[in-house]
C-alpha cells in the first residue's frame, strides 16, 4: 500500500468564477488581479492563465523578479504588468525586457524615469492616508502644482491603496475616497485605480475605472460580517495516518496542553506547520471528515496534526482524508489571530499541488 501525500487542491475555475463575480460587481469598470508572492502562494504559472482565459489583462506585482514570473506564465497572453515596488534603475534593463510597468512612489523615481526612460510605461502611486508608499500630501500638492512634469510621459495609471476596505463603516474609508476623486479630477483622461477586494465591496464611487483585486479573486472573504460572496479556491486535503482511542487523563501532542476528559477517539493527520497550518490553529482550528468538522487537538506539530474524531460517525481509517481551509479557511485565519493572506502565501511547497481543472501543458 502506497502512502498517500497531502495535497494542496487549487480550483483554477473557482478563481475564474470569482474573477466573474468580480466584473459583474462593477460593470463600468475592468478588472485587473494582484498576483504578487507567487498568486498568493498559490502557483502563478497556473493562476495567471487562468485569469488572462477569464478576460484579464491587468496584472500587479510588488518586485520586477515576479513581474517577469508573470510575463513568462502568461507566455505570450496580451497583458499590462505593473511593479508596486517602484523604479529603480538598476531594474531597468528588466523592466524593459519583460515590458513591466514600474508604480511610482514618489517625485525622485519620477524624475528618475524622466531621465533614464521617459518612454517606459508607468502608474503614479498617490498616498492618501495609508502612509506606506505613494506620494504624500507634499509631493502630491506638488506634482499637482507642476503638471508639465508628466509631460512625454504615458501614465497609465493613477492609485492608491484603501487602508480600512474590510471595515466599511470605517470613517478612513470616505476621506481616502474623497482624496483620491480630487487627484483623479486634476489629472484627467488618465485611467484611475482605486478598489482591492475590499473596495469592490463598498460601492460603485469606488470602483473608478480600474479595479485591483488579490484575496477575493482567491475565495477569501475581503470585509467584515456577511456572507462571503467568493468561493472558496483552496484547501488542504492530508490522510490519516493513526487511529487510537485515548483514556480520560490521557494527553496529546507537544507539551501535553490537551487533556482528554473522557475516553475518546483521535486520528493523527499528515499535515503540519511545515505545510503552512499555522501552528497557533492548534487553539480552536479544525478540520473536516466529509462535512463533519473535526476539531484540533493539542499543538500543530511540524508534520503532524492530531483531530478529534468524536462527532465523526462512519468509520475512519489510516488513509482516510482529513481537509483543512476551503470555506473555512477565514474561520482558521482567526483562530491563528492572523488573516487569511497570510495563511495563503504561507501554504508550503512539500504539497502535492492539485489544479481543477489541471492547467494545459504545451508538448
Amino acid at each position: 500500500m502506497v502512502q498517500p501525500a497531502p495535497r494542496l487542491i487549487i480550483d483554477l475555475a473557482a478563481i475564474q468564477r470569482n474573477y466573474a463575480r468580480l466584473q459583474a460587481m462593477a460593470p463600468g469598470a475592468r478588472v485587473g488581479a494582484v498576483v504578487k508572492a507567487n498568486a498568493y502562494g498559490l502557483g502563478a504559472m497556473q493562476v495567471l492563465p487562468a485569469l488572462a482565459d477569464a478576460g484579464c489583462r491587468t496584472f500587479y506585482v510588488a518586485h520586477t523578479a515576479e513581474g517577469r514570473e508573470a510575463r513568462d506564465a502568461l507566455a505570450g497572453r496580451p497583458a499590462e504588468i505593473f511593479v508596486f515596488n517602484g523604479f529603480w534603475p538598476t531594474d531597468l534593463a528588466a523592466l524593459r525586457e519583460a515590458k513591466l510597468f514600474p508604480v511610482i512612489n514618489d517625485l525622485h523615481q519620477l524624475h528618475q524615469l524622466r531621465e533614464l526612460a521617459p518612454d517606459l510605461p508607468c502608474a503614479i502611486h498617490f498616498d492618501t492616508g495609508m502612509n506606506r508608499l505613494g506620494l504624500g500630501p507634499n509631493a502630491t500638492r506638488t506634482l499637482m502644482d507642476n503638471p508639465d512634469w508628466l509631460a512625454g510621459l504615458e501614465v497609465r495609471q493613477l492609485m492608491s491603496h484603501l487602508a480600512c476596505s474590510h471595515e466599511a463603516s470605517h470613517p478612513l474609508n470616505a476621506r481616502q475616497l474623497e482624496r483620491f476623486a480630487r487627484i483623479r479630477d486634476h489629472f484627467s483622461g488618465i485611467p484611475a485605480s482605486f478598489a482591492n477586494s475590499g473596495g469592490a465591496m463598498l460601492g460603485s464611487s469606488y470602483h473608478f475605472d480600474i479595479l485591483r483585486p488579490g484575496l477575493a479573486l482567491y475565495g477569501g472573504h475581503p470585509a467584515e460580517g456577511g456572507p462571503n460572496p467568493f468561493e472558496a479556491a483552496v484547501r488542504v486535503e492530508a490522510p490519516v495516518l493513526q487511529v487510537r482511542t485515548i483514556a480520560a487523563g490521557d494527553c496529546a501532542g507537544y507539551g501535553a496542553i490537551f487533556t482528554a476528559e473522557h475516553e475518546m477517539r483521535i486520528a493523527t493527520v499528515a499535515t503540519g506547520y511545515a505545510d503552512g497550518l499555522l501552528r497557533a490553529c492548534g487553539d480552536g482550528g479544525f478540520g473536516r471528515i466529509g462535512g463533519t468538522r473535526v476539531p484540533i487537538i493539542g499543538r500543530i506539530s511540524m508534520d503532524l496534526t492530531t483531530v478529534d474524531l468524536s462527532d465523526v460517525t462512519a468509520p475512519v481509517e489510516p488513509g482516510d482524508w482529513v481537509s483543512f481551509l476551503g470555506e473555512d479557511v477565514g474561520a482558521m485565519a482567526e483562530t491563528a489571530h492572523t488573516i487569511t493572506y497570510e495563511f495563503l502565501v504561507r501554504l508550503g511547497q512539500r504539497f502535492q499541488r492539485v489544479y481543477q481543472p489541471a492547467p494545459v501543458t504545451a508538448d
